[in-house]
C-alpha cells in the first residue's frame, strides 16, 4: 500500500478514521479546559498539569493487568462501548461545584479504560490494513491527530474564552458521542484476535513475552522516554503562557503534522530507520533554551520546530510491528500506547513539580535536557548492539 488514495479506498478504513478524529478533536478540547478549569480554581502548576496528563498516569495499571483484552474483546463493540464511557465522564467533568478531588477520580477511571483502547485501536488498524500499510496509516493518523488537535485547541480556547470550560467539556462529550455512532455503523462485527478470556495471567504472560526480546525492549524504551519527557514540558504551557497556551498546543500539533507527512510520506523506507534518533534529539533540544523565557511568537516557533521529533515514533512503530507476531499485535501495541501515555503522565506530574518549586521555564528546560541525555544513551546503546551483531553475523 503505497498512496493515500489507496489507503482511502480500503473498506472501512475512513469511518475507523473519521471516529477516531472526533474522539481526538473531543480529547483535547477536554484536556485543555480541564487543565484551565483547575489552575483557575487553584492556581498550581503541578495540579493543572496532572489534571490534563493524570490520566496517562495509570496507563502502567491498565497495561499490567487489563491489556490482555486488547486481542480478546470484539473490536466494533470495544470501540463503540469506550467513547461512550468517555462522553459519561467528560460531561460529568463539567458538573459545576464539583470538588477538585472528585475531578482527579474520574481522571484516573478514565486513564484504565484508555488503557486497553490503545490496543484494541491499533490492534484493528492492523488487521484492516495488514502489515504492509500499517505505517502508512499510522502516519495518516498521526497528521490526522495533528490537525485535529489543532482544530480542538483551537475551539477549545476560543470556548474557554469566550463561554467558560465547562461549556468545552460537554461539546467534548457530545464528540465522543459522535465517534461511537460512526464506529457502530460504520465498522462490521469481527471476532476477537485472540481466543480466551481476558485475565491478569495472561496480560503478564503477554507482557513477559515482548519485553523478553531486547530489540523489541530498546524500541519500547525509545517510544516512551524521551517524547513523554517533552509533552512534561507541553504539559506547562498553560502556567507559563496563560493567555497563549492554546496558540502553543496548536503550534505543537502543527509541527507533529509535519514530521507525520515526512517521515510517513516523503522518506523513501530505506532512509527511514537512521532518522529514529535524529528526530528524538530535535524533539528535545528547541526546549533548552526555554531557560530565557522566549516572549509568546519564539516560544510559538521553537515549540513548532521540536514537535517535527515526534514523526520518530513512526520510525519506531515500524520497527515494533515488524518484532512482534500476529497473534499479539494489538497487545504489543497497546503496551506501546500504555507505556508512552503512563511516561506523559509521570513527566507532566514531574515537570510540575519542579515548576512548582521553582517556575514553568526552568522545568521545561529541565525536562528537555534529560530527554536528550536519554536519546544519546540510547544512541549508544544502539551501537553496541550493532557492533556485538556485525561479528556473529560474519562467524554465522
Amino acid at each position: 500500500m503505497r498512496s493515500y488514495r489507496e489507503l482511502f479506498r480500503t473498506p472501512e478504513f475512513t469511518p475507523f478514521f473519521l471516529a477516531a478524529s472526533a474522539q481526538t478533536v473531543a480529547q483535547t478540547m477536554g484536556g485543555l479546559a480541564l487543565g484551565t478549569l483547575v489552575y483557575r480554581a487553584t492556581e498550581s502548576p503541578l495540579l493543572s498539569a496532572v489534571s490534563m496528563f493524570g490520566s496517562s498516569l495509570v496507563q502502567v495499571l491498565g497495561a499490567t493487568f487489563l491489556l490482555s483484552a486488547a486481542d480478546r474483546l470484539p473490536p466494533r463493540a470495544a470501540l463503540t462501548a469506550l467513547p461512550l464511557l468517555f462522553a459519561a465522564a467528560t460531561a460529568a467533568l463539567a458538573l459545576p461545584g464539583l470538588p477538585v478531588w472528585a475531578l482527579f477520580v474520574i481522571v484516573v477511571a478514565k486513564g484504565l479504560v484508555e488503557s486497553v483502547g490503545g490496543g484494541v485501536r491499533w490492534g484493528l488498524l492492523n488487521e484492516i490494513l495488514s502489515k504492509d500499510g500499517y505505517l502508512l496509516g499510522r502516519s495518516v493518523f498521526n497528521m490526522m491527530s495533528g490537525l485535529m488537535q489543532i482544530a480542538g485547541y483551537a475551539t477549545g480556547g476560543a470556548l474557554v474564552a469566550l463561554l467558560s470550560p465547562r461549556v468545552s467539556l460537554l461539546v467534548a462529550a457530545a464528540l465522543y458521542a459522535v465517534a461511537a455512532a460512526v464506529v457502530r455503523l460504520g465498522l462490521t462485527r469481527r471476532p476477537p484476535r485472540t481466543t480466551g478470556r481476558p485475565s491478569v495471567a495472561a496480560t503478564w504472560r503477554a507482557n513477559a513475552l515482548l519485553w523478553s526480546s531486547a530489540p523489541r525492549r530498546q524500541v519500547y524504551l525509545a517510544l516512551w522516554i524521551p517524547n513523554g519527557l517533552i509533552v512534561g514540558c507541553e504539559s506547562l504551557y498553560v502556567s507559563y503562557a496563560p493567555a497563549s497556551a492554546g496558540t502553543l498546543f496548536a503550534c505543537a500539533a502543527l509541527g507533529m503534522l509535519a514530521g507525520d507527512v515526512l517521515v510517513g510520506r516523503l522518506v523513501p523506507p530505506r532512509l527511514r530507520p537512521r532518522l529514529g534518533f535524529p528526530l528524538l534529539l530535535l524533539l528535545a533540544v528547541p526546549y533548552v533554551p526555554f531557560l530565557l523565557h522566549p516572549r509568546p511568537p519564539l516560544a510559538a516557533a521553537a515549540v513548532t520546530l521540536a514537535s517535527v521529533g515526534f514523526g520518530a515514533s513512526l520510525v519506531q512503530q515500524e520497527r515494533l510491528v515488524a518484532l512482534t507476531p500476529d497473534a499479539l499485535t494489538g497487545h504489543a501495541l497497546g503496551l506501546h500506547s500504555a507505556g508512552m501515555l503512563t511516561m506523559q503522565g509521570v513527566a507532566a506530574a514531574l515537570a510540575g513539580s519542579v515548576a512548582q518549586l521553582t517556575s514553568p521555564a526552568v522545568a521545561m528546560t529541565a525536562m528537555a535536557t534529560v530527554s536528550t541525555a536519554v536519546t544519546l544513551t540510547l544512541m549508544a546503546a544502539g551501537r553496541r548492539e550493532e557492533r556485538a551483531v556485525v561479528p556473529m553475523a560474519r562467524e554465522a
